[in-house]
C-alpha cells in the first residue's frame, strides 16, 4: 500500500510540473477494500416500477425459517399487507420439510389464506444412511402429499453433505434417489432442485475469487476442499437425474444452478423437456450479462419461473425486482443499501422483458406447474430405477 501512494504521489508530483495541476494527496486517511464504495458518476434515468405488468407468482421464498426461541421469524399479517403492495398473487413456501414442520407450515399459510401460499416439502435422505430401501422414503413422501404438500424441495445438501452408512456422499443420481424423484413426478409433484452453489464457491480462496469477501464473512460456503466433489461433477449427476426421470417436472432453482454459465442452462433446457428453471436469488448474476439473460428468458419463456428468494420478505425488494425485469435500467445496485454488494462489487443493467414473455414468468408458467385451479393426483406410486 505505501508503495503505492508512493507511486502514485510521484504521477501527480510529474502532472504538477507538466501541466500546473494543483493536487494535495491526502496524508494518513488509509481506505480498506472493505471501506470503499464508489459511487457511479454516470447520470442515467432511473424506471421506479411500483407494480408489476402482471400479477407474480413468487416461485421461490422460504416461510418456514424459525427463531431460537421457536417462533416464527415471518407475522403472516406483514407479509400478507407486503404481498399485496408488490401485486404478488402467490408465494411458493420451499420451507415445509415433514412430519409436524410440514403440518405447522401448511396450516399457518396454505390452509388459513387459500391460494396465497402454496408449500413444498422435503424428503429426508439422511433415512438411507439407516436403510437402503427406496421405498421407505417413497412411504414418507406420501405421507407428506395426503398432508397437502404441493411439491418437493431438494436442497443442495443431497450431492454436498448428505452420506449412506458406508460414509459415501450420496449424489444426486444415487441409484437409491431416482425411484423417488420418479415417484414424485407419478404423483404430478414438480420437484425444485437446488444442486452446488455459485461457481465461485467451489474456486480457490485467493486474490482472483470474485467472492473472496463474501466467503470470508461466511466461511462455512466455501466448498472448494478436497472433501467436496467439484462443482461441474455435481451439475453432471444432476443433469443424469433429470434424463432418469423424464416424467418428473423439475424446476432448477437459482437459473438451474448455473447463472454463470448460460450456455449450459439453454442446452439442459433443448436436451430435457422436463427441465425449467427458476430466477431465485440470481439478480446479481443474471443482470451483468443482461443481453445473454434476455436472450435466455425469452427463447424458453416458457420454461422459466420468476422467483425472489428475499426473506423476510419487503415490497421494495419485488418492486426492486420488477424493476430489473421490466425496464433498460443499467448499472444500478442490486442490493441498495448494503455498504459491500453481498455477491459482488458489480452492478446491474435491466433485461427489458416484452409483456408477453413477463406473463410467462411471472405467472403463467408456475399455475400450469403447480397446477393451480386444477385438480392434481395426490397419490405417490413406487417407480423403479
Amino acid at each position: 500500500m505505501k508503495r503505492r501512494l508512493a507511486r502514485a504521489k510521484r504521477y501527480l508530483g510529474a502532472a504538477v510540473r507538466r501541466f500546473g495541476i494543483m493536487v494535495r494527496f491526502p496524508r494518513g486517511t488509509g481506505l480498506r477494500l472493505s471501506q470503499y464504495r464508489p459511487r457511479p458518476a454516470l447520470r442515467l434515468p432511473v424506471t421506479a416500477v411500483v407494480e408489476p405488468c402482471h400479477p407474480v407468482i413468487d416461485a421461490h421464498n422460504h416461510l418456514g425459517r424459525w427463531l431460537n426461541n421457536g417462533r416464527w421469524m415471518i407475522d403472516v399479517e406483514d407479509l400478507l399487507a407486503a404481498m399485496d403492495a408488490a401485486g404478488v398473487m402467490t408465494v411458493v413456501n420451499l420451507d415445509g420439510r415433514w412430519g409436524r414442520e410440514l403440518a405447522d407450515n401448511l396450516r399457518r399459510y396454505d390452509r388459513a389464506h387459500p391460494d396465497r401460499f402454496v408449500t413444498f416439502c422435503h424428503v429426508d435422505w439422511s433415512m438411507l444412511a439407516s436403510g437402503d430401501d427406496p421405498q421407505l422414503l417413497i412411504d414418507h413422501l406420501q405421507r407428506s402429499v395426503e398432508a397437502g404438500a404441493k411439491g418437493v424441495k431438494v436442497w443442495k445438501d443431497l450431492g454436498l453433505v448428505l452420506r449412506d452408512r458406508s460414509g459415501a456422499l450420496l449424489d444426486p443420481d444415487d441409484e437409491r434417489v431416482i425411484p423417488v424423484i420418479r415417484s414424485a413426478g407419478a404423483a404430478g409433484l414438480p420437484v425444485l432442485i437446488h444442486t452446488a452453489d455459485p461457481l465461485a464457491f467451489f474456486q480457490p480462496l485467493d486474490r482472483h475469487n470474485e467472492r473472496l469477501e463474501e466467503l470470508q464473512s461466511h466461511p462455512e460456503w466455501w466448498f472448494g476442499g478436497p472433501e467436496h466433489p467439484d462443482f461441474w461433477q455435481l451439475l453432471d449427476g444432476l443433469e443424469r437425474l433429470v434424463a432418469a426421470c423424464p416424467d418428473t417436472t423439475f424446476i432448477g432453482a437459482h437459473v438451474g444452478n448455473c447463472a454463470e454459465d448460460l450456455s449450459w442452462v439453454d442446452r439442459m433446457l433443448r436436451t430435457h423437456a422436463n427441465f425449467h428453471f427458476d430466477l431465485g436469488g440470481r439478480m446479481a448474476e443474471l443482470g451483468r450479462q443482461p443481453r445473454a439473460a434476455r436472450r435466455l428468458i425469452t427463447t424458453h419463456a416458457d420454461r422459466v419461473l420468476f422467483g425472489t428468494d428475499i426473506y423476510p420478505v419487503k415490497t421494495e425488494d419485488y418492486r426492486l425486482w420488477y424493476r430489473f425485469m421490466e425496464s433498460e435500467d443499467e448499472c444500478f445496485d442490486y442490493a441498495p443499501g448494503c455498504r459491500v454488494p453481498p455477491q459482488g462489487r458489480w452492478q446491474v443493467s435491466g433485461l427489458g422483458l416484452p409483456p408477453d414473455v413477463l406473463a410467462k414468468v411471472y405467472y403463467e408458467n408456475a399455475r400450469r406447474l403447480l397446477g393451480l385451479g386444477r385438480a392434481r393426483p395426490a397419490t405417490v406410486t413406487a417407480m423403479s430405477a
